[in-house]
């Protein structure tokens, strides 16, 4: 683990610490943790540093300076985060910075096409917050997620791309030749082309109290909040690559880690699936289905299950439970746009955009590329695209592949 530079001062129960600890820990930046409520001296210094107000969060830093409650973008500030773009045209903007994005932005700087990366939090995607990837081709004995992330971003930042971080698009339209993207910061930029990596993000159960316990007791990044449970027990929901590999990582802080299945299987690849059920330190309960979160005075107390086979109910008596049951795409914000979605809210590209026998209009005769969405000169890659794969792998390869198809539409535009 990377000695963090940042200590955080709080309490489970404070709204705005749980903001600062999830703006910390998207862009993947290492701090600790000091429960104010249960470490008398860190009241203390809390007091101290607010000349006697015991104001949460307060945040130290390597420096020495302390912030106390910081907006998210006094944050990026200090913390020495690019939120605005040189300029406000470019060649190409890629929305999202995981290794789609990554990759295409390195195959366009390489082609001499100005590109823009805008990423809302940390660049990697979800790949950055996975413990271990052992399926990447080249790396013979697998590669963190933090390293390859890593890997990704100061490769394209070789060839030149500029990359915006800790700022988020949230509106698209197009006039003429110009396609323009507005950030949460009231920014707008405008490019001959766009291309949308803007990846999953992990799904919610939906029950009580998951909502209630966020940060405090309920996660969805074990790389995050996983020391917090050091000596403890903790549960994982899912069954899938995500929750069997998060359960593994789990066991380096958990005394014991309890994976609840809904299913009678895992569904998880056989490898994995093989370490999981022989850890020592994994308990597997199938045919188990989560109905809440039960807690008090804040803190995360027992999670409420129900047998699928039985009926039967009863209260597991646990501080921590982490969530792995699926992804959603990062859409939400082209609902109402020009860019066609799927039902699930994926983007529909290439093929799936005709092969009803329908065209989109704005293609006139022109059927459109592989990659490209409803609207010319905007393309899709990685895992928010109708029948992506979901692999780190293949998103890197669909990054390369759309930029191949942009840097043709470009000599035509």
């Amino acid at each position: 683990m990377t000695q963090p530079d940042i200590t955080v001062y709080g309490a489970f129960w404070c709204p705005d610490c749980h903001r600062s600890k999830s703006f910390l820990g998207e862009h993947q930046i290492p701090y600790a943790w000091v429960d104010i409520e249960e470490d008398e001296s860190g009241e203390a210094f809390v007091i101290e540093a607010n000349d006697g107000k015991r104001r949460i969060p307060t945040l130290v830093f390597g420096d020495g300076s302390v912030l106390t409650n910081p907006s998210n973008a006094e944050l990026a500030e200090k913390l020495g985060l690019k939120t605005t773009a040189d300029r406000h045209h470019y060649d190409l903007i890629v929305v999202g910075g995981g290794p789609a994005g990554l990759t295409a932005a390195l195959y366009a700087a390489r082609e001499g096409i100005d590109t823009l990366v805008i990423e809302r939090a940390a660049f990697g995607g979800q790949a950055a917050a996975t413990m271990h990837l052992d399926n990447v081709p080249g790396f013979v004995d697998g590669v963190s997620g933090q390293e390859i992330s890593s890997r990704f971003r100061a490769q394209a930042e070789r060839f030149g791309v500029e990359l915006l971080q800790a700022n988020e698009v949230v509106e698209i339209h197009h006039h003429d030749n110009y396609h323009c993207v507005e950030t949460s910061d009231g920014s707008e930029y405008s490019a001959l082309v766009v291309l949308l990596t803007v990846g999953t993000k992990y799904r919610r159960l939906g029950v009580v109290g998951e909502e209630d316990y966020l940060g405090a007791g309920v996660h969805f990044c074990a790389t995050c909040d996983g020391p917090f449970y050091k000596g403890r027990d903790v549960a994982v929901v899912g069954g899938g690559n995500s929750a069997t590999e998060e359960s593994l990582f789990l066991t380096r802080f958990a005394d014991r880690v309890t994976l609840l299945v809904r299913g009678g299987e895992l569904t998880a690849s056989r490898i994995i699936a093989e370490k999981v059920l022989e850890h020592p330190q994994i308990d597997v309960r199938f045919h188990t289905e989560v109905e809440g979160f039960e807690g008090a005075e804040s803190k995360l107390h027992g999670i409420r299950v129900r047998n699928t086979e039985t009926g039967e109910t009863e209260t597991l008596r646990l501080p921590g439970a982490f969530i792995f049951i699926g992804l959603d795409p990062n859409t939400a914000w082209l609902q109402g746009s020009e860019i066609e979605l799927d039902g699930y809210g994926f983007i529909r590209t290439g093929h799936d955009l005709v092969h009803d026998g329908s065209r989109p209009a704005r293609f006139g005769e022109r059927e459109p590329a592989i990659l490209e969405t409803s609207v010319p000169g905007v393309f899709a890659a990685g895992d928010a695209r109708t029948l992506s794969t979901k692999q780190v792998a293949s998103a890197a390869g669909e990054g390369a592949a759309a930029t191949l198809m942009i840097r043709e539409y470009l000599k035509s535009h």
